[in-house]
Formats: structure tokens, sequence, C-alpha cells
């Protein structure tokens, strides 16, 4: 079988063309990106570029930034603060007197480690506890499987508007009926989670069997049972894996929203670095880390043994990666994994 020569010539040079076309095009947006960066910034303020050039404020800033890895736990616990016990032994000698970490924890204060990890975890937890009975109520309504189009358009409308507005807005919301303070933080990570667990919820149910439905439904059962017996039955478990997912993000909401003053892990971080004390600051980044990797990798086991067909175990490194994600400490991702 012979081979035309001109028509694989024809084609490479098609192929070298579209390739270089790709190139191009990648090449102008590249420069494009840079442009519009370079200019936004000139927008909002001042181009970056003669502080850029000033060398030697880079000396400045590895030198701060070296700090944070020489973390002092002085404020670990009540215990250690009061002995100005500093450094990494502020830990073992507050786990050697476990009292001194029981106290610090019911004091509740934002100024001591242990008091901040317990604050934000309360406002993660308590906050997932509150919305979850109204994210169920809108997620089951908001299914068109339940209330037929356009009524089941209501409550999702709800569910959009309360995903629009961040919790770090939220928190500001609610600040005008209660002080801003953990309880208003609360209040915010609660509403937060309405918009994104109701959202998940009415997406899976829209993706269930309708085999389930219609048995229940020729055995004579109402409405309630149907939607019960026959759909709430299929997404039982599911709907316990995103809660546990929406519990882990809510936990870096909560750190986020003590940075502008709600208490907790976040708020320690902030007033350190408001005071540049890069050594204590280093260390409540260190117990932030730690913190939220481990809620993380908890949850991801818990959810995959009760979802084993639909999530893998995440390890470590992904929950290292995860941490870059901005939506999930700002409260707007409602992405399914």
């Amino acid at each position: 079988m012979s081979v035309d020569t001109d028509t694989i010539d024809d084609i490479l040079s098609r192929i070298e063309r579209r390739l270089f076309a790709r190139r191009l095009v990648l090449l102008l947006g590249l420069v494009v990106a840079s442009l519009a960066a370079y200019f936004g910034v000139g927008f909002l303020g001042d181009r970056p570029v003669p502080a850029i050039v000033r060398f030697a404020e880079f000396d400045f800033f590895f030198e701060e930034f070296a700090r944070y890895f020489s973390p002092n736990f002085v404020d670990f616990t009540a215990y250690s603060r009061e002995r100005e016990i500093g450094g990494l032994r502020a830990i073992w000698v507050s786990f050697a007197n476990p009292s001194s970490l029981v106290e610090t924890a019911l004091g509740l204060r934002s100024s001591l480690i242990v008091s901040a990890v317990v604050i934000t975890l309360t406002i993660g937890i308590v906050g997932t506890i509150l919305g979850f009975p109204l994210a169920l109520f809108f997620g089951v309504l908001g299914s068109e499987r339940v209330v037929p189009f356009p009524f089941n358009f209501l409550f999702r409308g709800v569910m959009s508007t309360i995903r629009a507005i961040p919790a770090l807005v939220w928190v500001f919301i609610f600040a005008a009926l209660v002080p801003l303070s953990p309880l208003t933080a609360t209040l915010a990570v609660a509403t937060d989670t309405v918009g994104n667990l109701g959202r998940l919820f009415t997406d899976e149910l829209e993706e269930i069997q309708e085999g389930p439905i219609e048995a229940i439904r020729s055995t004579g059962a109402s409405r309630s049972q149907v939607i019960s017996f026959g759909m709430l039955s299929q997404v039982s478990t599911s709907f316990v894996a995103w809660t546990l997912y929406i519990l882990e993000i809510n936990t870096r909401i909560a750190v986020s929203l003590g940075v502008v003053g709600a208490g907790g892990l976040g708020q320690y971080i902030q007033t350190n670095l408001n005071l540049f004390n890069s050594y204590r600051a280093g260390a409540g980044l260190v117990t932030l880390l730690f913190l939220v990797l481990s809620i993380e990798l908890l949850s991801s086991r818990l959810r995959a043994r009760l979802r084993p067909s639909e999530h893998e175990s995440k390890g470590f490194l992904d929950s290292l990666r995860d941490l870059g994600d901005g939506s999930k400490w700002l409260g707007t991702s409602t992405r399914k994994e």
C-alpha cells in the first residue's frame, strides 16, 4: 500500500500551524494577563515596581519571615505564661501539668493558644449544628423531586443568596445584633452552613434512583413517607458525609473570622502580628497548621468509611495542598469532591 507523501506533509504542516497558533495565543494571553495585573494594581494604588527595586527591604522581609520558624509557645497555657516558659518546652511542660490545660481550655481566652483553639473548634462545631436543621429544610425543599418547578427555586434562591455573601461579611451583619465576639462568629458560620450544606443536600437528592421511590409509592404511602423512606433513606449516609465536609470548612472559616476580632486562634495570630511579635505569631501559625490538617484528615477518613465507593481517604500531602484553597477559608466552597 503506497503512502502519498504530499498528503503526509500537508497533515504535518497543519499540525505545526495549529501548535504555533496555540503557543502564540498562550503567549498573548500571558502578556495580556500580566498587563492587566500591572495596570490593575496601578489603578488601585501605586504600582509595586518602585518598591520591588528597593532590595534592602528584602533583608527586612526575610528577617521577619525567619522568625516564624522559631515559634515561641509561651502563651500555650496560663501555666507556661505565668512561669515565662517559652519555645517548644512550653508545650511539654503544659502537658506534664494537665490541670493547667483544662483550666486554660475552660478559661476561653483568645490570648492563650489552648483557649483560642477551643474557641475556634466550638465556633465551627456549634455553627454547623445550628445550621444543619435549616440546611436540611432548604436542601430538601430545593430539590425538584420534592417540590415541583418553579416553586423549588424559592428555596434555592434563599440558599444562593446566603452563599453569595461570604461568612466574613455575615459576621459584620450579625455584629449589629450581637457585639463582635465568638457568638457573632457562630451565627455567621451557622448562616453560611445553611447555604453551603443545603446546596450539597439538594444536589445529592437530584441524583437518587427512581426505583425505591416508586416501590414506596406503590404501597400507598403518603407524600411525607415517600420523601422519608424513598428519598432521604437513599442519601442519609451522604448527608452525614457532606456535613463532616462542611464541618471541616467551618473550622477554617472560624479561624478567618477570628482575624477580624471574633475570637479564637485567628485573633491570637492577628493580635501578635499587629504587635510585630513574630515569634508568638509563628506559634499560632504552627498550631493553626496542626489544627486544620488534623481535622481535615479525620474528616476525610470518616467520609471515606461512610462512602467508600465515592470518596478516597485524603492523604497528608493532599490536605496540605488544600490549605491554599481560599474558598474553604472564606466560606464560598460548595463544590463536590
